[in-house]
């Protein structure tokens, strides 16, 4: 299957993209994984180049209003994209201002990753990590502990 994140901005501070490189490197082992930048701008023009780059794709908006599931829920959800056949999911983190009501509607899934308000840089590592932990539990491999 192949997953791409978008997020608004790219990683700023360099311990992001250490964190963001060490899981993106483990990642490659399980599927095809992408990531867009978006360049921050007006929200309305921002939402159209987002959905632009989800079209016809699963879309997965990141959001503090969103449905929390825990990692081995993440895992069965995954595992039910993969079985259905799946080609594409798209994971949108949005920017400073989130996103509008009307493009959260939009959404096929909302989740969120916590009910703080995270920085797109921490919402990002934090992604990548619980994907990464959801296909270690999918496989069985010692990563997760329960």
């Amino acid at each position: 299957m192949q997953w791409r994140i978008i997020t608004v901005g790219k990683p700023g501070h360099s311990w992001v993209k250490e964190a963001m490189s060490l899981y993106w490197d483990r990642l490659q082992h399980y599927g095809r994984f992408e990531h867009v930048v978006i360049k921050e701008a007006p929200r309305e023009r921002m939402e159209s180049q987002i959905d632009n780059a989800c079209a016809g794709d699963l879309c997965v908006l990141l959001d503090e209003r969103g449905k929390q599931l825990r990692s081995l829920e993440l895992a069965r959800w995954i595992e039910g994209e993969e079985v259905s056949g799946r080609k594409r999911i798209c994971l949108v983190i949005g920017g400073a201002d989130g996103h509008s009501p009307r493009f959260r509607s939009k959404a096929t899934v909302c989740w969120s990753l916590s009910t703080l308000t995270m920085q797109h840089d921490i919402a990002l590592v934090v992604l990548i990590e619980q994907i990464y932990r959801a296909y270690t539990i999918m496989r069985g491999e010692p990563y997760h502990r329960e």
